[in-house]
Formats: C-alpha cells, sequence, structure tokens
C-alpha cells in the first residue's frame, strides 16, 4: 500500500507542476491566458488529494483535517479562475498572479503545517 501512495504523490507532484508550468510558460507574454495545463494540474490535484486522504483513512493514520480543508478550498478557488478564465484571449495580470500565488500558498500550507 506504500508503494500505491507513492504513486499517488508523485501524481499529485506532476498535477503542481503542471499549474506551476503553466503559470510560468506566461512569465513573459504580454498577453497572457489560461493554458489547458493549469485547469488539467489542478484537477489532477483534486483527484490524487482526495485519494491521498483516502489512503490516509484506509492505512488508519492520521488526517489534519483542517489542513486538508484549507488545502481544498485555495485548490477550489485556483480550479474556479482557471474554469472562468480558460477560454478568454487573455485574461487580467491579478488571475494569472493569483493562480501563482495560491499555488505557492497551497505549497507553503502543505509543507510548513
Amino acid at each position: 500500500m506504500e508503494v500505491v501512495k507513492g504513486l499517488v504523490l508523485v501524481l499529485h507532484f506532476i498535477g503542481l507542476a503542471g499549474i506551476i508550468g503553466g503559470v510560468l510558460v506566461q512569465w513573459r507574454s504580454q498577453t497572457r491566458k489560461i493554458d489547458a495545463l493549469v485547469l488539467h494540474g489542478a484537477l489532477t490535484q483534486l483527484v490524487t488529494g482526495v485519494a491521498l486522504v483516502g489512503l490516509r483513512y484506509a492505512l488508519d493514520e492520521p488526517v489534519n483535517n483542517p489542513k486538508i480543508g484549507l488545502k481544498l478550498g485555495i485548490l477550489v478557488v485556483i480550479m474556479a479562475l482557471a474554469w472562468v478564465y480558460r477560454k478568454r484571449e487573455s485574461v487580467p495580470t491579478w488571475v494569472w498572479a493569483g493562480i501563482g500565488a495560491l499555488t505557492v500558498l497551497n505549497i507553503g500550507v502543505a509543507v510548513l503545517w
């Protein structure tokens, strides 16, 4: 079961890389847009995050529910921004920067809490 948990965690990191990569690829662009990579990365994070929590419950390991709730809330905001602005030719800088900042915040919550 530890191997499965490790593989799901790797997929979770790939989702994270998708969000960060989708934001960073727009760094120097004059007109920024939301890549499909951002939305797919967020969906990957959601599915694998739920799976990781489920595996912790299945293995009878402790789960920090407030931390998971906060991370889920941040991810929902990221997904909402990506969904609303996904088909626009250009997005406001605050949307692009907000997705990046919220992703870094989610990393901070995961590591520091």
